[in-house]
């Protein structure tokens, strides 16, 4: 069967060898495609791939080394891939099926993780995590519900475990376009963020983000907030 013409440049060999590996790679495995939301942001608003990649860089940084990590509203998982290259295990939650089915339908083996379907207001994730991270899904949380949220996941962190979550800031909405705010009922600032976190950990390390550079600058200004929460308080320790 002959290829399409738009694909014939696959059978060429590149002129410099170290790029034969692109050519390669397609022909055995295929062209890699983003998942359901980053197709969807890179077709309406192809910067906010970027931002949203630079947030799991950071998390990925930030758990380097960690043994056992739990995402929680991984959407399409397409930056998980990013995280699971620094620690040793991750499993993947989402509490829509659609997006758990399109991660299951582009797992590659080589950057395997798991993944499946939960709702954190109905039950902390069985398993014991010595992290987790919850990105851009507070703001989707009622304020009525968020401490059943944050708590159900610090139950399924071990006594040592750590907490990241990231939020867009209160501040930006009056700029971020209808489809950004749609669904944001509890976006935070600075101090109500860390508020949150300090009902549940001792200490909380806060970070500003503003496009796709992390910073400690006055949150205030913040188009996006990042809090780490390290030691629980005795209350939560082994529940």
């Amino acid at each position: 069967m002959m290829k399409p013409e738009s694909e014939k440049h696959l059978d060429a060999a590149t002129r410099e060898p170290q790029y034969q590996r692109s050519i390669d790679l397609v022909a055995a495995k295929g062209l890699t495609t983003f998942g359901l939301m980053t197709n969807q942001a890179w077709q309406d608003d192809p910067r906010h791939v970027v931002f949203t990649l630079a947030r799991y860089k950071f998390v990925a940084k930030m758990l380097s080394g960690r043994s056992n990590v739990l995402e929680i509203g991984c959407a399409d998982a397409f930056g998980t891939r990013l995280v699971v290259q620094e620690v040793k295990r991750l499993t993947a939650t989402d509490f829509d099926p659609v997006f758990v089915a399109d991660v299951l339908r582009r797992m590659d083996d080589r950057w395997k993780f798991d993944c499946m379907q939960h709702d954190l207001l109905a039950g902390p994730i069985p398993g014991s995590f010595d992290s987790a991270y919850a990105l851009d899904v507070i703001e989707h949380i009622n304020p009525s519900d968020e401490d059943v949220f944050v708590s159900n996941i610090v139950k399924s962190l071990t006594r040592e475990g750590v907490l990241i979550l990231g939020t867009p800031s209160l501040e930006s909405q009056a700029h971020a376009s209808p489809p950004s705010k749609a669904g944001h009922v509890n976006c935070k600032t600075g101090k109500s963020l860390r508020a949150l976190m300090e009902r549940y950990f001792h200490t909380v390390f806060m970070f500003s983000m503003n496009d796709e550079v992390v910073h400690t600058g006055f949150a205030p200004m913040a188009h996006y907030l990042i809090a780490i929460g390290c030691t629980q308080r005795e209350q939560w320790q082994g529940r």
